[in-house]
């Protein structure tokens, strides 16, 4: 059995790995030049940490862990306002959970399937034609051919999803930010600490990850329509974010200089995907492009980890590929939806539209936090979320691959 899979950042990757153990015929396509590094810090918490540990790849994930040990709130003024441990927002588990920069989970990754599967970078899908035995593929390059399956894990703005779903808007659930993340250099002398400056409707925060001279700059800012133009436009992306942080103090002008001389700047809205369905016919979605979160969730990396995970296992174990699909979204469904329900609010703590918003985080949720971890209100749901889904085990005693193989 012959699988394409699109994008090579965390579900791709993923799903190759577990396809090729299951005797799979596995390609990836990656429209970039190489596996991207860099990134912001992300975290993997909860069942994902049980995909890393199958896969044997836990030692190298903790081994990038950023361990960030408290994160500082500025007022609009530059003055503290109070601070926190990561885990009284996330709920995670101080000495379990792992922070570390996205670029540094998609290469370990990558690095424990690369020689194991075909690699097309600088490539994509420009068509897909499911024939109901197979899917014939032509890509941007003009090459064409033939696969048994083909799974989208090309992100937020799935391309994937576009060929076999039409639009994105219907599905796209904007909730009402965009942001903007780069590296700039190290020149506060900070270490596993991060500091976060809100005003209302904006935040600028800034991360030391570990002891480096690197931090990982980020600029978040509340937009009720979403700027879709600004999405291919790497000028006008600097320009917006330039506009609305303009006059702003504290640690806002040191990122803006670093922004406009950041090679790594990714920008875009913060969205959720909500689809009736994650597959079609013979092609299905993984990742964000079935299911994104959002990074106000901070379950993006995790749930993407999961579900390539389950995906493979159902593709290894069904009888055909419909059932296989449909078995991956009954088991994953429900722990998708709790995740990204961990988003609601998330927009009012980061970056409060009003300045009593504002206030009531800074005098009042800050303040509250240390009581309210020790009591487990504070966390609860995330907890409940990150830990939904129990890890199923495959063996793949009725594998796809030992179907006998379409004609020609």
């Amino acid at each position: 059995m012959k699988a394409l899979i699109s994008g090579a950042s965390i579900a791709g990757p993923t799903l190759a790995y577990w396809l090729h153990r299951y005797g799979w015929d596995v390609t990836v396509v990656e429209k970039a030049p190489a596996v991207r590094g860099g990134g912001y810090p992300i975290d993997v918490r909860g069942t994902a940490l049980g995909v890393l540990d199958r896969m044997g790849v836990l030692p190298q994930v903790r081994a990038a862990h950023i361990n960030t040990r408290r994160l500082t709130f500025l007022a609009p003024d530059g003055k503290v306002a109070g601070g926190i441990k990561p885990e009284e927002i996330t709920g995670g588990v101080e000495g379990r959970d792992i922070e570390l920069p996205r670029g540094a989970l998609t290469t370990v990754l990558y690095d424990a399937v690369r020689d194991d599967v075909e690699w097309i970078f600088n490539d994509s899908i420009a068509t897909l034609e499911d024939h109901g035995d197979g899917v014939a593929v032509t890509f941007r390059s003009g090459a064409a051919r033939d696969f048994d399956v083909v799974i989208g894990a090309d992100g937020l703005h799935s391309n994937t999803r576009r060929l076999i779903m039409g639009p994105e808007e219907p599905f796209n659930r904007y909730l009402g930010y965009c942001f903007a993340g780069f590296t700039i250099p190290n020149d506060l002398g900070l270490a596993h600490e991060g500091l976060t400056w809100s005003a209302p409707g904006r935040m600028a925060t800034v991360y030391a990850a570990g002891c480096t001279d690197t931090l990982h700059g980020f600029l978040m800012a509340r937009r009720p329509q979403p700027p879709l133009a600004e999405l291919g436009d790497a000028a006008a992306q600097r320009a917006l974010m330039a506009e609305v942080f303009a006059g702003d103090g504290s640690i806002v002008p040191r990122l803006l200089d670093g922004m406009h001389t950041a090679d790594d700047v990714f920008f875009d809205v913060v969205s959720q995907i909500h689809l009736p369905a994650w597959s079609r016919g013979r092609v299905a979605l993984a990742g964000d492009a079935a299911h994104a979160p959002s990074f106000f969730s901070g379950q993006g990396s995790s749930i993407a980890l999961v579900g390539a995970y389950v995906l493979a296992g159902e593709l290894a174990t069904a009888t055909d590929p419909a059932a296989a699909f449909a078995a991956y979204e009954r088991q994953t469904r429900a722990f998708v939806r709790q995740n990204q329900a961990l988003a609601d609010g998330g927009g009012a703590t980061l970056a409060p539209a009003t300045d009593r918003a504002l206030w009531f985080r800074n005098r009042v949720l800050l303040k509250l936090a240390p009581l309210l971890t020790a009591t487990g209100l504070l966390g609860r749901d995330a907890r409940r979320a990150t830990t939904a889904l129990t890890l199923p085990d495959y063996p793949a005693s009725r594998s796809l691959a030992s179907i006998a193989p379409r004609p020609a």
